[in-house]
């Protein structure tokens, strides 16, 4: 039993599907004295004689009746799921998990999700949607969106556009609170902030003779969503380095931007995904999708500008 391979069996239900060992060996590959000596070492294998030879015919033993009433299904299912596998590679195919912010769905739009699902009829796109930052193995994500530095080594990054971040609040606010002049003025600010583990956050923010400096700020308002920050921000809440989507409320006034001078800069839109090994079409397909339209569609659009990201953190 030790010497009998699964594929010998395969071989034998070819052998008595089509009646010779010639059709079996044209249909493998293989000379039919190949095929013969592969069913001699597979009935030697199993202690038994599963058929006689002769010139003109080759008839069943019942011990070969047995195995192949027994073993076609499976050959069969193996040979299906090979198949199956070998046409998902070639055809987009299966589930794709994507990892994105929490507003994702505020500027990219559901119609380009439509066209992408409508030209990949056998895909299916599952969206997380959390603005905290996800491991993409451990959690199961085929690919995220994602504008913070990714600090993984081994995960591939596609840079889809280069970000600037600035500082905004609201003419409310800064008529209250008065406008800061310089950096350290800050520390004397609400700033709206994401949640962090640490208290106080800290921004670093580039200067214009080009060095970086990172300044602590603090605040009375905290949220874990870009959306939410936007909204506290118009609110007068406090000073804000804007994550999300804040040239109209900038073009309209409700914002004001602050200290323009000093920005959040070197960061980018980014596709990230664990390996360019054996990527999934489907995978595959999705990125190509996503890039396309967040470069054609948003960016050319003006939907996405230097003081926009909504997946950025502070």
């Amino acid at each position: 039993m030790a010497g009998m391979q699964l594929d010998d069996i395969a071989l034998f239900v070819e052998v008595v599907r089509h009646g010779s060992f010639s059709e079996a060996g044209r249909r493998h590959g293989m000379p039919p004295n190949t095929v013969s000596r592969r069913i001699d070492q597979l009935e030697q294998a199993l202690g038994v004689r599963l058929m006689q030879r002769s010139t003109r015919r080759l008839t069943l033993t019942d011990a070969g009746h047995d195995l192949v009433e027994r073993c076609a299904v499976a050959v069969d299912s193996i040979q299906q799921a090979s198949q199956d596998i070998i046409a998902g590679v070639e055809t987009p195919s299966g589930l794709v998990r994507v990892a994105v912010a929490a507003d994702f769905f505020d500027f990219y739009r559901m119609e380009w999700i439509a066209e992408f699902l409508e030209a990949h009829p056998l895909v299916r796109l599952d969206f997380v949607l959390s603005d905290s930052t996800v491991d993409l193995i451990s959690d199961g994500i085929d690919v995220a969106i994602r504008g913070d530095e990714t600090r993984n080594p081994n995960y591939v990054v596609r840079r889809i556009q280069n970000l600037t971040i600035g500082l905004v609040a609201s003419p409310a606010y800064l008529a209250a609170r008065g406008t800061p002049e310089a950096l350290q003025d800050l520390a004397h600010h609400d700033c709206v902030t994401f949640s962090h583990a640490r208290n106080p956050a800290s921004w670093r923010l580039r200067g214009p003779d080009g060095a970086e400096t990172e300044v602590a700020v603090k605040g009375r308002f905290m949220a874990n969503t870009a959306q939410a920050l936007r909204k506290a921000t118009l609110e007068g809440l406090g000073i804000a380095l804007m994550p999300v989507m804040v040239a109209a409320d900038i073009a309209s006034g409700h914002l004001v931007r602050v200290l323009p001078d000093y920005q959040r800069s070197n960061l980018g839109l980014n596709i990230v995904y664990p390996s360019r090994r054996h990527l999934p079409r489907a995978v595959s397909a999705f990125i190509d999708s996503a890039v396309d339209k967040m470069r054609t569609g948003l960016f050319a659009a003006g939907q996405l500008t230097e003081a926009h990201g909504p997946i950025l953190k502070d």
